[in-house]
């Protein structure tokens, strides 16, 4: 029998590798009432294939971001529940039976341990930090993967394979369709932490991520977008904005991109991120309910970078003086 679950499918152009997304999602010991493939435009042969693979689709005309196939996906949900993977995620047939039985009555969301899809020995993600700079870490990244072992209670989750409570979700407005992608389910997992939310991490649910398989690593339009949504996410959710952390992240991590070759989109992103922000609104929740959450969350990447040697992190906290 069906369970109460949607697995929503956001797709851009993932042509060869959708298939296999969809028939892990197919393979769960727990069946899923539906599959939808939200399809963003793509140009490739994607619909064609999640039609053949027994999917339902959503089709877009054109490329309207992640954050916009996330929210009309779950729109179209009746279940429950719903899982967001994304196109380059195969799903151990257990995913989504570990993450039902994981989940309390309070949990809004969960994620599970992914694992990096060339090499299943490293942890490509676990669950998100964010630090008082505005940059945000995956837990576990590059770790073994016999680590981050026990389940918890987390502030942020990926998206990339995650579970989510469809009226929470529309409750807390959903992604913020100006991120478009990258940072905006940072941004989702605040908002409903400062609303007193909480969400879980369930080791035993694992997934297998490709990694920047739609725009690439370090490519100049990831760059960008991340740039600019950094500068979002701050303006809206950190009390005192521009701050020494916040000075010492951004400058850092501009290095870092200037180093990977992409400088120049670091500026453009920077710069689009500042000259956009009439639409940003402050949030209105409790300021020292999201001062704790972020103080929770860098402490915790300050001790997870003392352990795994992080040269980013050991000079952000460096030269933010801690």
């Amino acid at each position: 029998m069906p369970s109460d679950v949607t697995i929503v499918i956001p797709n851009w152009n993932g042509a060869g590798r959708l298939t296999r997304a969809i028939q892990s999602a197919q393979s769960q010991t727990i069946e899923p009432k539906e599959i939808l493939v939200v399809d963003n435009g793509s140009t490739d042969d994607s619909y064609q294939e999640a039609c053949d693979a027994g999917a339902l689709v959503l089709r877009f005309e054109k490329n309207t971001g992640f954050s916009r196939a996330v929210n009309a996906g779950v729109g179209e949900c009746s279940t429950h529940w719903v899982a967001i993977v994304n196109n380059d995620v195969v799903l151990e047939p257990t995913w989504l039976e570990n993450l039902l039985a994981g989940c309390g009555p309070d949990t809004a969301y969960a994620s599970g341990k992914i694992l990096n899809a060339k090499d299943h020995s490293v942890i490509d993600g676990t669950y998100d930090l964010l630090s008082w700079s505005g940059c945000a870490w995956r837990a576990g990244h590059g770790a073994p993967a016999a680590r981050f072992h026990q389940a918890r209670e987390v502030h942020f989750v990926p998206l990339t394979a995650a579970l989510v409570q469809r009226d929470i979700f529309l409750r807390m407005g959903g992604l913020d369709v100006r991120f478009e992608s990258y940072l905006e389910d940072i941004d989702f997992c605040l908002t409903c932490a400062a609303a007193g939310l909480q969400g879980r991490y369930i080791p035993e649910a694992i997934a297998y991520h490709e990694g920047s398989a739609t725009l690439g690593a370090w490519s100049p339009r990831m760059v960008e977008l991340l740039a600019r949504n950094q500068i979002y996410l701050i303006s809206k959710h950190f009390p005192g904005r521009l701050t020494r952390p916040v000075l010492a992240g951004q400058l850092l991590w501009g290095l870092l991109a200037l180093k990977r070759g992409a400088g120049v989109a670091w500026l453009k992103g920077k710069w689009k991120g500042l000259t956009s922000l009439r639409g940003i609104r402050p949030s209105q929740f409790d300021a020292a309910r999201l001062t704790a959450i972020l103080q929770d969350s860098e402490d915790e990447i300050r001790k997870l970078q003392a352990d795994q040697g992080d040269t980013f992190w050991e000079q952000y906290f460096r030269w933010r003086g801690r």
